[in-house]
């Protein structure tokens, strides 16, 4: 009877702690490395042994998450905990109500967000409230062969023009099938991304996209194609398609964000044929004009619609803590969202430019800042991809975006 007893009230013992285990849903996508984030969440789960933490993944590019995400929340569909957005989301589903506001959850709010560089903040953050914890920030920069410039005697290069014509002169002494100039022309966000930066760096903007600056910028990327400095089929590269080409020893110029780095140092699922010949720099820009990067990054959004929403929010301020930030800063290569993270010798060490790149970071300019977002990003990328492809010409694709673009930037 004492053995039924003890067996009946261990069974009941087990069944309570079984019932007070909360599950965490956490949806990424694959280019996002879950393998990096599993040991975090491990971790995570060891301090919090009744939290435990499902990763689902999903869709390759920022797009294919997104348009996920908005099928998943758009049915009010309680599956997901937390899930990842891309910077440029923050709006658009703080208007659709899809995104828990995290305010209540974090204490000191204010002091708290003080430690973390401005932008990742400002971008998870709409009409005062934080929408969303920013999970890593990021940058594009332009990688180049090291080994190369100094078999050829070559600079890195300042300006376009310069990438250019060192760009050519190498592809011809190399031969083969090397890329002179790599960049993102599929209708993806890097793309649109890639168009801002060659309409900045020549002195333009976004407000205007039909503008001598942004004719310079498109009309670069074109002819680019058309000289054979890139391939054929930029209008189809996407960002890990570039990834994948200069690590196997195809590209000298790429543009490409901060995680590509530790791809290229051997910490890939993909053999890499450049590590210690990688070089980082400032992105060239026309003439006497400034460099300019565009605002990158992921934030963690805990869904409206979750039943565990102070887990979810005890978590995310997990992921944000220093420790967590500089573990993936060094096996990811991750840019941290915390200001002191860029002096740390481990850190520094196994990003030299990150030091040397801090001020470039800060200083990244943002996409346009808008709940119509996503039809500002369509507008953009379709009509850049057509140019690249040669479907359309430089000045109708312009003539588009600027038709299209006016009523929604207003």
């Amino acid at each position: 009877m004492r053995t039924r007893l003890v067996l009946t009230t261990a069974l009941l013992l087990s069944s309570a702690a079984s019932a007070a285990t909360t599950t965490l849903n956490v949806f990424m996508g694959s280019q996002q490395r879950p393998e990096i984030f599993q040991p975090l969440f491990d971790r995570f789960q060891k301090q919090n042994p009744n939290i435990k933490i499902k990763i689902e993944t999903g869709g390759a590019t920022s797009e294919a998450q997104n348009q996920y995400l908005t099928t998943v929340l758009a049915a009010k569909d309680n599956t997901l905990d937390i899930f990842l957005i891309d910077v440029v989301r923050t709006a658009t589903f703080a208007a659709a109500g899809w995104a828990e506001p995290l305010d209540a959850y974090v204490p000191n709010k204010d002091v708290y967000l003080k430690a973390f560089l401005a932008g990742p903040v400002n971008a998870a953050s709409v009409g005062g409230k934080l929408y969303a914890m920013p999970a890593f920030t990021d940058a594009q920069f332009l990688y180049y062969r090291k080994d190369l410039l100094a078999k050829y005697n070559a600079k890195v290069p300042k300006t376009w023009d310069e990438l250019a014509a060192t760009a050519a002169r190498i592809q011809k002494a190399e031969g083969g099938n090397l890329q002179g100039f790599n960049f993102q022309g599929a209708p993806i966000e890097g793309t649109v991304c890639n168009f801002l930066e060659m309409t900045w760096t020549g002195g333009g903007n976004v407000s205007n996209v039909n503008s001598p600056a942004a004719k310079q910028g498109l009309g670069f990327l074109v002819n680019a194609v058309k000289t054979k400095l890139a391939p054929a089929a930029s209008s189809e590269m996407k960002t890990d398609d570039s990834r994948q080409q200069f690590q196997a020893g195809n590209v000298l110029f790429g543009l490409n964000w901060s995680y590509a780095w530790a791809h290229f140092q051997g910490n890939s699922p993909q053999p890499t044929k450049v590590k210690g010949d990688v070089g980082v720099t400032a992105i060239p820009a026309f003439g006497k004009n400034s460099t300019a990067t565009c605002t990158g990054g992921w934030e963690w959004a805990v869904s409206a619609y979750s039943r565990n929403k102070a887990a979810s929010a005890k978590l995310l301020q997990f992921m944000a803590s220093s420790d967590v930030q500089k573990e993936m800063a060094i096996k990811g290569a991750y840019l941290p969202i915390r200001k002191s993270l860029y002096n740390d010798s481990g850190v520094v060490a196994a990003n030299p430019h990150f030091k040397s790149l801090f001020s470039i970071v800060t200083k990244a300019r943002p996409r346009p800042i808008t709940a119509n977002y996503p039809r500002v990003s369509e507008i953009i990328r379709n009509n850049v991809s057509a140019a690249v492809a040669g479907s359309k010409t430089v000045d109708a694709a312009l003539n588009e975006m600027q038709r299209d673009l006016e009523p929604l930037l207003k």
